[in-house]
């Protein structure tokens, strides 16, 4: 299942069931697990660790260097779990050791053509990043967020789970988990109701996020005034503390 005109290194480890389309080259400490599907042209580079499940399209470029100027070929990684999907010409560059040394993305994400995820980012599970997205380094994504097309982020953002980013937007500053953003810069326009819904999250819970959202975004407060006021709620609900920690935890501050 892996094409003749393909070019695989000696060092490279190829799991069972992978397919590897012509023109591809995938180098030496690259590990791929099963049921992969490598299409043409493909460029895949180490210390890389693939996992199970996934699907690359053509002119992707996966586990470069990075494209940061400080980097001077130090060995670091990139981590990639499982059934994740890299539309045409993606390109996911590996960590830095200012950082971590590892750019690490979890399961079931769909990446666009021409999605970029640079160095040092850490991506969850479930995440869409439309055509053309850019992630500049050390940024984080919780799970379930949606990026719409043209849209990037600042390095060192953080982005909460359940979030969704509107068309051409361009974040600048953390977002907290569940809130819906949109513009250049960006600016909160409301909360993810919809997409909690369908992700099958409790009336209550949904009911006791949006009063939390609304004492954070809609009552002049400060952030600290609005934090303390979501103590209690904070503690009967997991959703609204995490909520409430990721605002306490920003270091960039959040998008207002």
């Amino acid at each position: 299942m892996i094409h003749p005109q393909a070019i695989i290194e000696p060092g490279a480890k190829i799991g069972k069931n992978v397919r590897v389309g012509p023109w591809t080259y995938i180098g030496n400490d690259v590990e791929i697990g099963d049921d992969c599907i490598i299409y043409s042209h493909v460029v895949i580079k180490g210390p890389t660790n693939i996992g199970t499940g996934n699907h690359i399209f053509q002119y992707s470029s996966i586990g470069e260097d990075c494209q940061d100027k400080k980097y001077a070929g130090e060995p670091t990684r990139l981590e990639i779990g499982n059934n994740n999907v890299f539309r045409e010409s993606c390109t996911i560059h590996r960590g830095t050791i200012q950082d971590e040394s590892v750019t690490i993305i979890g399961d079931d994400n769909l990446f666009m053509a021409g999605a970029h995820v640079a160095h040092d980012c850490v991506i969850g599970n479930h995440g869409i990043f439309a055509n053309q997205v850019c992630l500049a380094g050390h940024c984080h994504v919780g799970d379930w967020v949606i990026f719409g097309g043209m849209s990037g982020a600042h390095q060192f953002s953080h982005i909460g789970s359940h979030c969704f980013v509107g068309g051409g937007s361009i974040v600048v500053k953390d977002i907290p988990p569940y809130v819906m953003v949109s513009g250049h810069p960006s600016s909160v326009f409301g909360l993810n109701s919809e997409g909690l819904k369908r992700r099958g999250f409790d009336k209550d819970v949904i009911l006791q996020v949006k009063r939390a959202y609304k004492e954070v975004y809609r009552k002049n407060q400060t952030i600290s005034e609005a934090t303390s006021a979501l103590a209690e709620s904070a503690s009967n609900c997991q959703e609204v503390k995490d909520f409430v920690d990721f605002i306490n935890n920003s270091s960039r501050g959040i998008i207002r």
